[in-house]
């Protein structure tokens, strides 16, 4: 293991130097600088793990310099060190995150020994907790996220807007299965709340009464079963995200609670009397008709407004077929690595099934159609006999919808007849390509191929 690397500021010489001696016995490599700007190019030349910092120091004074400092590497640890007089300075500077403890001067060498320990631990520990955060974000990247179809990268762009502006309040339209949630976590975790708290609650899981407690949190003795204080999502996520999917579902009187949150920034728990103030970013979500919920009552004109700002509408899977079989791989390689199995693609016409397909349970039924393909086949390829059989059964009757048609004694130009429906279908779907293409049950590259063939292109 390498050495922990330790950077002493100080103006006093005998400091840096009975620093540097003594911290040097206990194996650790020590940097010394003697004023403020020169510690900062030492940081810049050789960054350390911790750094021992005098609260008063000539020119830029000890806490100017961690801000410097912290500008080059923001998790950067200090100790501040500091003579009887101006131990209030050093008090004001551990309300610093990166401050993890002071020194009086003179300086008890035991007691510097296991303050530097103590520093350092928390330094390990830190770095394995941004290992872990990195890790746990590492889904929510784009690049780990499908999307070959021009539909998906509009939405990845603006959730790439989205996360830029630092929005408070977000939408996200689509029908179940589309993927809502990785979106929203997405927005959060690509954020700068990213290291905070990202709280999620399905407001069609539960009552309304045991709903309100779960957003609002409620004080003890609020009702017969309160014999504790709770707090609540909108609480808990301080500094962080609120993700409320299935918002279609919330009934108005508490909506117009949610509304006050909103508007407010503040909120009462139920029971209590005290305002509580949050910062939160709320991303709501819902497969319903938002529109439509407001025009039949179901739903708060002023909060879906409010909500509607800024909204993202994920497509269903039927309307983005180029994303169906990258997913296909995606999850082959997920299911394989889950299950210990080799299973390297799927057979032509088990493709060919999947690509037509409808998904009316968008990604996520295509998800655990493949998780049950992956357990079942024990060959490299499996075939349309590892689907299930109601999907195999939605597919034929979809197949055998036959056009009645009736074949001249001379015969028929086929080519003419396929040319004109082409036409057609393009004329119907006003020049989209990937609607004409759903209207005539092919693939968007097999209908770019017969408009290529006549010259429709």
């Amino acid at each position: 293991m390498a050495k922990a690397k330790i950077l002493v500021v100080d103006d006093e010489d005998l400091i840096r130097w009975s620093f540097e001696k003594e911290l040097s016995k206990l194996k650790y490599e020590v940097l010394t600088a003697e004023s403020g700007e020169e510690a900062i190019n030492k940081f810049k030349e050789n960054p350390p793990d911790l750094v021992l910092l005098d609260v008063k120091l000539p020119g830029m004074d000890g806490l100017e310099t961690l801000k410097e400092i912290h500008k080059l590497k923001g998790d950067t640890l200090a100790i501040m060190m500091t003579a009887a007089a101006t131990v209030e300075n050093a008090v004001k500077a551990m309300k610093m995150r990166s401050v993890v403890d002071y020194l009086c001067k003179p300086v008890d060498f035991e007691e510097l020994k296991v303050v530097v320990e103590n520093a350092l631990e928390i330094y390990e520990l830190r770095k394995e907790v941004k290992s872990l955060r990195d890790e746990k974000r590492k889904p929510y990247s784009f690049e780990n996220i499908i999307a070959n179809s021009e539909k998906m990268k509009q939405v990845f762009d603006t959730v790439s807007r989205v996360i830029q502006s630092k929005a408070g309040i977000i939408l996200v339209q689509g029908e179940s299965g589309t993927g809502k949630d990785l979106i929203a976590k997405t927005i959060h975790y690509r954020s700068e709340r990213c290291d905070n708290p990202f709280m999620e609650i399905n407001c069609a899981a539960l009552p309304e009464t045991l709903l309100e407690s779960e957003l609002f949190g409620y004080e003890k003795g609020a009702f017969t079963d309160a014999k504790f204080l709770k707090k609540g999502l909108f609480e808990l996520a301080d500094e962080g995200t609120v993700f409320l999917d299935e918002i279609g579902d919330m009934k108005p009187s508490l909506q117009a609670k949610l509304l006050k949150v909103i508007e407010n920034r503040y909120f009462k728990r139920v029971g209590g009397a005290n305002d509580i103030e949050v910062d939160i970013k709320i991303i709501a979500a819902t497969n319903k008709d938002l529109k439509k919920l407001v025009e039949s009552g179901e739903f708060r004109a002023d909060l879906y407004y409010r909500l509607n700002v800024i909204s993202i509408y994920i497509p269903p899977l039927r309307e983005r077929r180029e994303d169906i079989y990258p997913l296909i791989k995606h999850f082959l390689g997920e299911f394989n690595k889950n299950f210990k199995k080799n299973v390297k693609d799927i057979s032509p016409d088990a493709k060919e099934i999947l690509l037509n397909y409808n998904w009316p349970g968008n990604v996520r039924e295509l998800k655990n159609v493949i998780e049950r393909a992956i357990i079942l086949s024990f060959e490299d390829i499996f075939d349309q006999s590892h689907l299930p059989m109601e999907l195999l059964q939605d597919y034929k009757k979809e197949e055998e919808k036959i056009i009645d048609i009736t074949l001249p004694p001379d015969g028929i130009d086929i080519d003419k007849i396929e040319e004109e429906l082409v036409r057609q279908a393009l004329s119907l779907a006003q020049g989209n390509q990937t609607v004409a293409s759903r209207l005539l049950n092919l693939t968007r590259d097999s209908f770019r191929r017969r408009l290529k063939k006549y010259d429709l292109l």
